[in-house]
């Protein structure tokens, strides 16, 4: 025991000393972030069930680097490139995330248990009461999905990158977890985490781009909020059934998505309590949990600083900012139609961060003019905005396949 090098013991330490200068820095500043990560989660500028877990296990993970047989440096977290079978037999059997990674993330399952989860909390009638207004929106706000694919392609990427990266606009964990699994596995680690990372930037930002763009007079526009027609749960349920049937018969690549999330609806509007707890609670915070918590562990330095990375960052930040204005946009577009009586703000919730999107327009109009109520319209175009990023990854899907 006298003979044990002081960096041998304490190899954490020891591989930030002896690695590559950059490495080592890279793992400095992913340990820092993951510390504020946390803190942004615990004040709720980010989506604490999300952050904090990842945040933690970022910092975990770059703290906890050492060195194996023959000198090879790694964690026992999770080695995300392991592909030949005899290796992830073996690697089953010591990174201790490796059976969560490769049974949930590399076959998309995590993606589809979210989706149920998410699926138990929708309310489709709030699209069913103004379908017109809510896609309207929806559509508006894929700008960046939309966009940001000749970008990517213009800078070098393959089509099958560039439209795994563009799914970052949509502003939907799952469906860019599922999209780049299916069109660019190789890119699956970077693109989720960077996806994620701005996913919980949207409730920090969008404040501010909403602040910008809309005068405050615009809005406090008040909405009605009685003059939807009543509908029932027979209704909906025959909707999610359509929907679900038809989208799956349009795009078979995605109807593992299209499902997830139309069951959970149907789930909901069939009043099934108990499958409803399941997926609603079990499901969805045990999903969230390790989604979070594997994300935060796949981001070691060893693995983000690759060049590509970069471009990954701006395209992703460039995605959700255009989806943002294109969804303000829209709702300028309703503002004008309507002749001043519909608030233009409502078209940022179309960008399909449920429900994040909805809370911060009803958050931001509060502030404009105590007491207006304008949830119900923005939770429409939430919820179409889902609709109309699957539509797209199955677009998507279905011509780079």
């Amino acid at each position: 025991m006298n003979g044990v090098p002081l960096l041998d013991l304490f190899q954490g330490i020891g591989t930030l000393l002896t690695q590559d200068p950059q490495i080592a820095v890279g793992r400095v500043c992913l340990i820092l972030l993951g510390f504020l990560l946390v803190y942004l989660g615990k004040k709720e500028v980010l989506e604490p069930l999300l952050m904090i877990p990842m945040g933690l296990g970022m910092s975990a993970v770059n703290a906890g680097v050492l060195v194996f047989e023959g000198g090879k440096t790694g964690t026992l977290f999770v080695d995300p490139m392991v592909t030949a079978a005899d290796d992830v037999v073996d690697i089953l059997q010591i990174d201790w995330v490796q059976p969560i990674y490769t049974l949930m993330f590399s076959n998309g399952l995590i993606a589809c248990l979210v989706f149920m989860g998410i699926g138990v909390l929708l309310d489709v009638g709030f699209v069913m009461a103004r379908p017109f207004q809510s896609m309207i929106l929806a559509l508006f706000a894929e700008l960046g999905t939309v966009l940001v694919f000749p970008i990517g392609v213009a800078l070098g990427m393959t089509e099958r990158e560039a439209a795994s990266v563009a799914l970052i606009g949509g502003a939907d964990g799952p469906m860019v977890l599922f999209t780049s699994l299916v069109l660019a596995k190789h890119l699956f680690v970077p693109i989720t985490v960077v996806g994620y990372l701005y996913l919980g930037l949207t409730y920090g930002g969008y404040p501010y781009l909403i602040k910008l763009l809309i005068p405050k007079r615009l809005r406090g526009i008040p909405m009605p909020v009685d003059d939807a027609p009543k509908i029932t749960s027979g209704q909906k349920l025959v909707f999610a059934v359509a929907i679900c049937t038809l989208l799956c018969l349009l795009f078979p690549v995605a109807a593992p998505l299209f499902l997830s999330l139309f069951v959970g609806v149907a789930v909901r509007e069939s009043g099934l309590v108990n499958f409803q707890n399941l997926l609603g609670e079990t499901f969805l915070y045990g999903a969230t949990f390790f989604l979070g918590l594997t994300l935060g562990i796949l981001c070691e330095a060893s693995t983000l600083l690759d060049p590509v990375v970069l471009k990954l960052l701006l395209l992703g930040c460039l995605a959700l900012l255009l989806s943002g204005i294109g969804g303000i946009l829209g709702g300028y577009v309703l503002y004008f139609w309507y002749r001043g009586k519909y608030n233009p703000m409502i078209g940022i919730a179309g960008v399909s961060c449920v429900p994040t999107t909805a809370k911060v327009v009803q958050k931001i109009a509060t502030e404009a003019n105590p007491g207006v109520m304008i949830m119900p319209h923005a939770l429409g175009a939430n919820i179409s905005g889902v609709i109309t990023t699957a539509i797209l990854a199955g677009v998507y899907v279905a011509m780079l396949r």
